[in-house]
Parts: structure tokens; C-alpha cells; sequence
């Protein structure tokens, strides 16, 4: 298994602790009958759990271009070093990111996010050349 495929599940495996986290905050503020509802009417969460729930979100859309990409390089043979770096900058951005969100770091949530979402533009164009 490449590097980057490694890193790909361990980016995964966060995705699920972000998801227990939001779970868990979720019902705290709506309560478990609501929150096993149908929800045929929306629930807006606020805070910290809707913080939760926006980062746990922009993770699955970043996901999707890193696994993309940790797929492609292992793919094409083209791991290298600056490649596992660029996927491990992804992943240690996605970890900070959480934080940033739910304290609401400002301009810092932003930067981190760009950080991320460089190091997936480079895997990218790297599989491709």
C-alpha cells in the first residue's frame, strides 16, 4: 500500500470520529428523540454542533479530491516524496481544521483549509503529469 493510500484511510477514519463528535454534540442540543426522528422538518443546529456539522461536511467534499488523487498517484506509480508530503499535509490540515471551525478561528480556519486543499491541487497535477 502507497503512502498516500495510507493516508487516505487514515483521512477516512477521521471522517468518522468527526462524524461521533457531531453526533454526539447534536443530541446534546436537540435531544435523542429528535435527533432519531425522520426529520421530516429540517433541524437547524447552532454552535458548537452546528460548527461540528459544517466542518464534518467540508470534510467529505475535500475527501473526495484526496481520494481522487491518493488513488490516482498510487495508480499511475507516481508516490514520491513531495507527493507523501503533500498527503500528509492534507491530512494534518483536516486535523487542525476542527478545531479552527468549531473556536471559530478567524482568518486561521481559512488558511488551514487552503493549506489542505494545495497539497490536494498538487497530488492532483502530479498524477496527471
Amino acid at each position: 500500500m502507497t503512502p498516500e493510500l495510507h493516508i487516505l484511510i487514515l483521512a477516512g477514519l477521521l471522517q468518522v470520529v468527526q462524524f461521533v463528535l457531531y453526533s454526539i454534540a447534536a443530541n446534546l442540543q436537540v435531544g435523542p428523540k429528535q435527533a432519531m426522528s425522520p426529520r421530516d422538518q429540517k433541524i437547524e443546529l447552532t454552535g458548537t454542533a452546528g460548527r461540528l456539522q459544517r466542518a464534518m461536511n467540508n470534510h467529505f467534499e475535500g475527501l473526495i479530491l484526496f481520494g481522487i488523487a491518493a488513488i490516482a498517484i498510487t495508480l499511475t506509480g507516481k508516490s514520491s516524496a513531495l507527493t507523501q508530503i503533500c498527503a500528509s499535509a492534507y491530512l494534518i490540515a483536516r486535523i487542525f481544521y476542527i478545531p479552527a471551525y468549531v473556536q471559530g478561528l478567524a482568518p486561521w480556519r481559512s488558511i488551514i483549509w487552503m493549506i489542505g486543499l494545495a497539497a490536494t491541487v498538487v497530488l492532483l497535477i502530479v498524477a496527471l503529469l
